[in-house]
């Protein structure tokens, strides 16, 4: 709180860090925190609606987001998902949020971003649903294989996972649903446990689909590719591999 405080905070993160920003005060050191959190909150929520208001449209998001960022300029590229997780981008906006409706300020950018962020999971089991009437199945019983839990790729984090939220989901709708993800072992999934399964030939010609949450580099989706008989890409994991049964956000 004094300058000499900010003085040893400097020393004690310029041992570990090559540079140290200061700023006046740690309520504005939180709020960089929670500025660049909500800049990426609202940014995704955005690229969330373009990806919903795309597929009414029957435009490929994924296409327009890699020819919009060819802008050297004025454009930063966000993707859109299955959700938010991790412990920052899907909660401290809302903190922000609260904090600043105590002092009489409604902040509705970050409140409709959560609303479309929160609302991605119900969408990609509407899509799943959807795909799998196009090829004469049903939801209820359909054996669905999720690969990838963890809440972004190549960790073994579930916190906030959407993955698990689009699972329990699907579960709901008497869906029957295994896992693969080589960084997450088991998981509690509505009060069962669950394991994952190594992904094989005979497990993937087996699903009735096979929904990619997670993109973790571990998977080898050439093998995937070649056994599933249908596939719903929710993070472009198969952007350079153009086949029939490969159905994307």
């Amino acid at each position: 709180m004094t300058p000499y405080c900010t003085q040893l905070a400097k020393e004690l993160y310029g041992s570990v860090v090559d540079t140290v920003v200061e700023v006046s005060s740690p309520k504005a050191a939180e709020m960089v925190k929670l500025v660049e959190n909500t800049f990426r909150s609202v940014n995704i929520g955005l690229v969330n609606e373009l990806c919903l208001m795309c597929d009414k449209l029957g435009i490929d998001i994924w296409e327009v987001i890699e020819a919009a960022k060819t802008k050297p300029f004025g454009f930063m590229p966000f993707y859109p998902g299955p959700g938010l997780g991790g412990h920052c981008i899907p909660i401290d906006p809302f903190y922000l949020s609260w904090k600043a409706r105590l002092h009489g300020f409604e902040s509705r950018f970050i409140e409709l971003a959560g609303e479309v962020n929160q609302g991605m999971p119900e969408h990609v089991v509407v899509k799943v649903q959807d795909l799998l009437n196009a090829h004469g199945k049903t939801l209820k019983g359909a054996r669905i294989l999720v690969l990838g839990v963890a809440y972004k790729k190549d960790v073994d984090d579930l916190r906030e996972s959407p993955a698990l939220d689009v699972m329990e989901l699907l579960v709901e709708k008497d869906a029957r649903v295994t896992y693969s993800d080589p960084h997450v072992p088991s998981i509690a999934l509505k009060g069962y446990q669950m394991k994952s399964v190594p992904l094989t030939p005979v497990l993937l010609k087996k699903a009735d689909l096979v929904v990619i949450l997670t993109d973790h580099k571990a998977f080898d989706y050439p093998l995937v590719v070649r056994h599933a008989p249908l596939i719903f890409d929710t993070r472009n994991a198969l952007r350079n591999i153009k086949v029939g049964h490969v159905e994307r956000l």
